[in-house]
C-alpha cells in the first residue's frame, strides 16, 4: 500500500470525495482564507479575490454556508447589509488551507515550468 492510500484507504475515497468536491475548489479555499482573518461583507471579499465574478462568489458563499463552513448574518440597516464569517467547522480547515497556499506559493514556479515543458513537447 502507498503512503497516500494509508491516509484514507481506497474504500474511504468513496466517502471523502463528496466532501472534497464541496471544499477543495479554488474559490472555497480562497474565501475561507479571507474569512479566517476577519468577517467581511460581500464586496470586500470580492475585492480581495479579484477577478472572481459576482456569480461565482455568490455560488461559492451559498455552498460554504450550506456546508456549515460560513455564517451569513444580515445587518438591519436602511440598506440591507450582509456580513460573512467563518464557522468553527470552517476554521478547522485553516491549517490545511494555509499549508496548501504556502505550497502553491513555493512551488508555483515549478508548476509553470512543467506546463511550459509539456506544452513544448512534440506530440
Amino acid at each position: 500500500m502507498h503512503a497516500c492510500e494509508d491516509v484514507v484507504g481506497l474504500g474511504g475515497i468513496r466517502n471523502t470525495r463528496p466532501v472534497l468536491e464541496q471544499i477543495a475548489n479554488k474559490w472555497s479555499v480562497l474565501i475561507l482564507t479571507v474569512l479566517c482573518s476577519e468577517e467581511s461583507r460581500f464586496n470586500a471579499i470580492k475585492r480581495r479575490l479579484d477577478p472572481i465574478t459576482h456569480k461565482a462568489l455568490t455560488e461559492a458563499l451559498r455552498r460554504l454556508e450550506r456546508n456549515g463552513l460560513v455564517h451569513r448574518r444580515v445587518i438591519p440597516t436602511s440598506q440591507v447589509a450582509v456580513v460573512y464569517s467563518i464557522t468553527p467547522l470552517g476554521r478547522s480547515l485553516q491549517a490545511p488551507f494555509v499549508a496548501l497556499l504556502e505550497w502553491a506559493q513555493t512551488h508555483g514556479g515549478g508548476i509553470e515550468a512543467a506546463q511550459q515543458a509539456y506544452d513544448q513537447r512534440p506530440d
